[in-house]
């Protein structure tokens, strides 16, 4: 017999990126957490409306949490925390990381 399966994406993320603020050249995080769903959703960061290029050896995406290793001027912007699975796509809050240059 068939066993129907629910696909499911909730709207609401566990956790939502929140605003950093780091100095030019320091790593900077931002975590989020995406709703439940099933099957899962993966995660994926866009920056001021574009996905991140994680093939940048500065940026690493694992579990929810977007690092980025010697920060430059050019990281600072809006970031959005995106939990997609096949039911659709769910975007998080908006973070805003500014990065302060050397004085």
């Amino acid at each position: 017999m068939y066993k129907s399966v629910a696909r499911v994406l909730r709207d609401d993320f566990r956790q939502n990126p929140v605003d950093v603020m780091v100095a030019v050249g320091e790593p900077a995080v931002l975590e989020c957490q995406p709703p439940r769903g099933h099957p899962e959703p993966t995660i994926s960061w866009r920056r001021d409306g574009s996905n991140l290029d994680d093939r940048d050896e500065r940026i690493t995406i694992r579990s929810g949490k977007l690092m980025i290793t010697n920060t430059r001027k050019s990281d600072a912007g809006k970031y959005i925390c995106v939990g997609t699975n096949m039911v659709g796509e769910r975007e998080s809050e908006i973070a805003e990381l500014t990065v302060l240059g050397k004085i």
